[in-house]
């Protein structure tokens, strides 16, 4: 389109930017750039919602605000959230100007990712403009799809109704419950009550009494609720893939494997082979304990914040073998290897070494062993002082990665000083046009002569 002055007014939601013509063919976003290819004002209008063509102005009827931010990332190549603003509203914004969700920060993008996942919210197109849909088809308007859709938040956010709540305590209870029997068929007084029953017939004659009974109703109760979740679920592989899913199944399959092994095996020799295994199936019922991770946010923090901090996990680990090989061989040398007769037999191998080096190093001190000699004290002090140096390493970064997924989990975020009021305050509503530095990796330096001009009003 040939402008009719050099310089073109972008107005969006009523701030005012100004560009010179030639920077609008190769503007870093696309629906702006678009308007250099406009024939007509009919194709122009298909761009922008209005035009006034005596002051060369086209006007957006978008959020401002959003679009302050879009504006800091062609200045700044960073593109971050609006503070207060719902992810997938900007996310709409970003894609009406011809940005994606790898243009955003990698903090940002897993905000997004996060809100795509527990919502869907529908990007309709406009004038067969490439506009993403995030969530479900028009389909999941329909009755049916509504239903699925409350039934998923019910079971997978325990917070978004009463129903949600009501459920989720009575998940609580039944976990609580089916530890406390677990524990208790552990006490000698609970076994002696049983000793009539053989233990490798446990899950299928112990249904007569009351703690098979309990033990069938919670398995019972998880299994449906583990099958409703899977069948409301939005992607089914998804689901399987999620490491809380994959803990329901280890911690529902071993009761259906042991009561099948039993009714197979009967009362013949390969019973009494497959006991240990049974007894080792049914323990991996204590599993169930991570399940109150998905109604309890501080058990969320734990296992966000170990897959966050595993390279410093790592890297303790590292520092804690290192130290234990080189402190277990010394204190079997200074304890043992240098008087086989009368040295410390505590002492007598490496490996009994590196024990006395870990509950040391660790500050636990049991005091099951301990050096006697005066090189070997001297070398469990080092010992000590040297453990309490390597695991106060990583702390202070666990700990802001641990702030970090609090703030992320309850979602709150704290506003930044990246802001467009950073950008208002440094250009006065007379001020002379802006420099806008733009990044090499959207457009050459050569085309748009080095510079981006642009001037912001307030309207």
């Amino acid at each position: 389109m040939k402008f009719g002055k050099s310089v073109c007014i972008i107005n969006v939601g009523g701030t005012k930017y100004a560009f010179p013509k030639d920077v609008i063919k190769d503007f870093p976003l696309r629906r702006v750039s678009r308007l250099h290819s406009c024939a007509s004002e009919r194709e122009v209008l298909e761009v922008c919602d209005d035009y006034d063509r005596e002051r060369n102005e086209f006007f957006f009827d978008r959020h401002s605000e959003a679009f302050g931010f879009i504006m800091l990332y062609v200045k700044y190549g960073k593109l971050r959230f609006v503070p207060h603003m719902c992810e997938l509203s900007f996310y709409n914004e970003m894609i009406y100007w011809g940005l994606e969700s790898s243009h955003l920060e990698f903090c940002c993008q897993r905000r997004l990712d996060d809100r795509m996942s527990d919502s869907y919210t529908h990007f309709t197109e406009e004038h067969h403009e490439t506009v993403k849909e995030i969530g479900t088809d028009e389909s999941n308007g329909k009755r049916d799809s509504q239903w699925l859709e409350r039934m998923r938040r019910t079971f997978e956010e325990p917070t978004s109704s009463l129903a949600a709540q009501i459920l989720a305590s009575v998940s609580v209870i039944f976990v609580i419950v089916s530890m406390v029997i677990l524990c208790a068929s552990t006490l000698p007084d609970w076994k002696t009550a049983e000793s009539n029953i053989v233990e490798e017939h446990r899950y299928t004659d112990s249904l007569e009494h009351p703690s098979g009974i309990i033990e069938a109703v919670c398995i019972g109760w998880f299994t449906a609720e583990c099958i409703v979740r899977f069948i409301v679920s939005r992607d089914k592989c998804e689901f399987v893939r999620r490491p809380l899913n994959i803990i329901d199944l280890l911690a529902i399959t071993p009761y259906y494997i042991s009561v099948t092994m039993t009714v197979l095996t009967g009362e013949n020799s390969q019973l009494q082979r497959a006991g240990v295994t049974l007894r080792v199936l049914r323990m991996m019922r204590i599993f169930w304990v991570i399940k109150l991770a998905r109604h309890f946010l501080g058990l969320q923090t734990l296992g966000l914040t170990l897959r966050r901090c595993y390279r410093e996990m790592v890297m303790l680990l590292v520092f804690i073998c290192v130290a234990m090989a080189i402190f277990g061989a010394l204190a079997q040398l200074l304890e043992h290897g240098l008087d086989l007769e009368s040295g410390n037999e505590e002492y007598a191998s490496i490996p009994a070494a590196c024990w006395w080096v870990i509950i040391s190093m660790t500050t636990v001190g049991y005091g099951d062993m301990y050096p006697i000699t005066v090189p070997g004290r001297v070398l469990g002090g080092l010992c000590v002082v040297s453990g309490i140096v390597l695991l106060a390493l990583p702390i202070t970064k666990m700990y802001y990665k641990v702030s970090g997924v609090t703030g992320k989990l309850t979602g709150t975020t704290a506003a930044s000083a990246y802001s467009p009021q950073g950008l208002k305050a440094t250009v006065p509503s007379q001020a002379p046009p802006m420099i806008f530095a733009v990044p090499t990796k959207f457009v050459s330096r050569d085309r748009l002569s080095g510079t981006l001009h642009g001037n912001q009003q307030s309207s």
